[in-house]
């Protein structure tokens, strides 16, 4: 069973950093797209980062686009995914999610919602101003 848990979430003040951790487990997770999205108060659901299998591809979100960073740690049995975000704005508060997609390709990376078949429950993110 696929499983994705996040963690670093908490509360920070206005330009302060916070990193955010996706562990993921069930499958051989280096042949998987990761992305990070984030669902503010009273917003859907939206794109922040993604990164490809191999890690040598990403896109961000202009919103954060400059100030966060995703990046993956692949292991044999065990991926995990960071977020790294600096620069903190009150606009940045939501809850995070991690998603999984199982790909062929080393390059690929994906930005919808859609593309995505397993998700994580969530770490919230509170920036104070």
């Amino acid at each position: 069973q696929v499983q994705l848990v996040e963690s670093g979430g908490g509360l920070v003040q206005a330009g302060g950093s916070l990193r955010l951790s996706c562990a993921a487990s069930g499958r051989s997770f280096s042949r998987y797209a990761m992305g990070w999205f984030r669902q503010g108060p009273g917003k859907e659901r939206e794109f922040v980062a993604a990164i490809s299998w191999s890690g040598g591809r990403t896109s961000y979100a202009d919103s954060v686009k400059g100030r966060f960073t995703i990046s993956r740690d692949n292991a044999k049995n065990t991926v995990t995914v960071y977020l790294q975000m600096n620069s903190l704005k009150p606009e940045d508060t939501a809850v995070y999610f991690c998603a999984a997609e199982e790909t062929v390709f080393s390059t690929n990376y994906y930005t919808k919602e859609g593309n995505y078949d397993f998700w994580g429950q969530g770490t919230q993110v509170t920036v104070s101003s």
